[in-house]
């Protein structure tokens, strides 16, 4: 498919879009604003509506050109929010709900309420939220309690719905002039479209938070609340859990990118600091005890998130629509990476790490929430193994298997990318999937969560070699760095995939010799050459990121 026939901005707008963003973080959301925001644990809802007015018109990105909006596509989003989580993780939280709410309708309203929702919501003067989560329910949207009761006129037709319950963790719910709220009709789980002051509908009080302060988070309860008809997504009654489920992938992958952007911004105070500090005689960059343990492998695993980030909004924007798995897979690597990023980075620092005005523990305490919202890691792990495992059984292996041949016709090509490793990962990813399903281990969830953590890095692990050995066939500048970042990172995903095997032979639930005869089958030895040369590839990407 040509570049042509993807959903999207042009490069040139994009490139527009994100340099309006970086302004921002000059002005609107400077580093003193940020600071008093979360300080003082105030939503800056000012600031975010002049983000949706109309000299910025930031919400226009995601909304289709025959509404008034850009029609900008997964790729330019994710590239968008990343940048605004580089600035604030609060504030990036703050215009996400607007995304999240606004998507119930972008892919389930009738043609009438897409002229009139979408457009109002270009006009720039409405702030929208999305309004799912229960207390009781949690992650799992079967188990909604808000009932919405449908209401007949004197012809016996439905006129409307009342609705009734209680919404917890409501981004900007306390201050959203538009909610999209799932509630359970006598059909199923259904959208409607809420606005504020309707009779009955309360925004409470935000939730005191550990990090994201500049954000509100807030309950909402509806008491009889009445909506007409015209205000249920979709016209039709029972669609909520498709629709929902439509956006998944799509949402998971803009988390990833908030993410992703943490992640970034940690290593982009860490960085410079290591450069000026000196310790016993040189600089902090200098030392491969500081580069080795808490720079360098974050940059690999960031630089790996943002690959595979890239490729699955490629693929959105291809109209794979489809692609919960791969949102799952971005969201738990790139936020439990970026947590881990965040984490060292404020050790990086030593005690300034610890200090409010260096920034890096604020990303810390933000950060955190990317791990738990649009379903925790725990939530991902089971999305992944559970469709994984059923697609590669399904397949008969050649899900994986078109993997691993992937990558050896490519280490035919680009011999030091790492790629080898990643097919021998990906061929005992496979033989453990088949050892799993055949001794019925996939029983056990622990095991699963096991599988999940194979599977989530040989993909992730396949885009950045794919990455790398583009940039290579096209003799990129930044070839050399990223093959580099490919083979350390090789050496990450073969020690996983090799110590789950290890552990999922060795549950208990095999006897000694099918154990050691797993290890075998899977070239478990072989897998442990991964790591070979690791030092100077570390030493390598080092003089790159701190150009030494």
């Amino acid at each position: 498919m040509s570049d042509n026939a993807y959903r999207g901005l042009d490069l040139e707008s994009r490139q527009m879009v994100v340099d309006t963003v970086r302004q921002l973080g000059k002005k609107l959301l400077s580093k003193e604003n940020i600071r008093k925001w979360d300080k003082e644990e105030v939503f800056p809802e000012a600031e975010i509506r002049e983000m949706l007015g109309p000299e910025i018109g930031l919400q226009l990105l995601f909304i289709p050109e025959e509404y008034g909006g850009m029609g900008g596509g997964a790729r330019d989003c994710c590239k968008v929010t990343e940048e605004t989580a580089k600035i604030c993780l609060g504030v990036a939280t703050g215009f996400f709900a607007i995304q999240l709410g606004t998507d119930p309708i972008l892919v389930g309203a009738t043609e009438a309420q897409k002229e009139k929702w979408l457009g109002r919501i270009a006009e720039g003067g409405s702030l929208v939220a999305y309004a799912v989560t229960e207390p009781g329910a949690g992650s799992n949207l079967a188990a909604l309690k808000t009932k919405a009761e449908p209401v007949t006129g004197e012809d016996g037709q439905i006129k409307g719905y009342r609705i009734t319950g209680s919404k917890q963790f409501i981004s900007t719910g306390g201050y959203a002039d538009i909610v999209t709220v799932l509630a359970s009709t006598p059909q199923g789980p259904s959208f409607f479209i809420v606005e504020k002051g309707m009779e009955g509908f309360k925004q409470h009080k935000g939730e005191e938070k550990h990090g994201i302060r500049a954000s509100n988070t807030s309950p909402l309860t509806f008491d009889d609340v009445f909506v007409p008809i015209e205000n249920l997504i979709g016209g039709e009654p029972g669609k909520g859990l498709k629709q929902a489920n439509q956006v998944f992938g799509y949402t998971r992958l803009m988390v990833a990118s908030m993410g992703l952007g943490a992640g970034k911004a940690a290593l982009e105070i860490a960085i410079p600091y290591a450069k000026e500090r000196i310790q016993f005689g040189t600089t902090l960059s200098e030392k491969q005890g500081y580069t080795h343990k808490l720079i360098v492998p974050n940059a690999v695993r960031m630089a790996a998130a943002e690959a595979y980030i890239d490729d699955v909004a490629h693929m959105l924007d291809g109209s794979e629509d489809d692609l919960q798995v791969e949102g799952a897979i971005g969201k738990i690597f790139a936020t439990e990476a970026a947590d881990r990023a965040a984490n060292d980075c404020m050790q990086a620092l030593g005690g300034y790490g610890y200090i409010c005005e260096f920034g890096v523990e604020k990303i810390k305490r933000d950060v955190k929430i990317t791990c738990i919202y649009e379903g925790t890691s725990e939530i991902q792990q089971s999305i992944i193994s559970t469709f994984r495992w059923k697609t590669s059984r399904k397949s008969k292996g050649a899900f994986y298997g078109d993997m691993a041949e992937e990558m050896t016709a490519l280490d035919a090509k680009v011999a030091d990318a790492g790629c080898r490793f990643y097919a021998l990962a990906a061929d005992a990813l496979n033989k453990t999937i088949d050892l799993a399903h055949n001794n019925r281990l996939t029983r056990q969830q622990a095991l699963m969560f096991d599988l999940a953590d194979m599977m989530i890095h040989v993909e992730v692990g396949v885009s950045l070699a794919r990455k790398a050995c583009r940039l290579a066939q096209a003799n990129d500048p930044e070839a050399e760095k990223f093959k580099a970042m490919a083979r350390v990172f090789a050496g990450e995903v073969t020690q996983v995939v090799g110590e789950k095997a290890l552990r999922i032979a060795m549950s208990g639930e095999l006897d000694a010799a099918a154990a050691q005869q797993h290890l075998a089958d899977i070239a478990y030895t072989e897998m442990l050459a991964g790591r070979t040369n690791w030092t100077k590839d570390m030493d390598r990407i080092a003089d790159f990121i701190f150009e030494r």
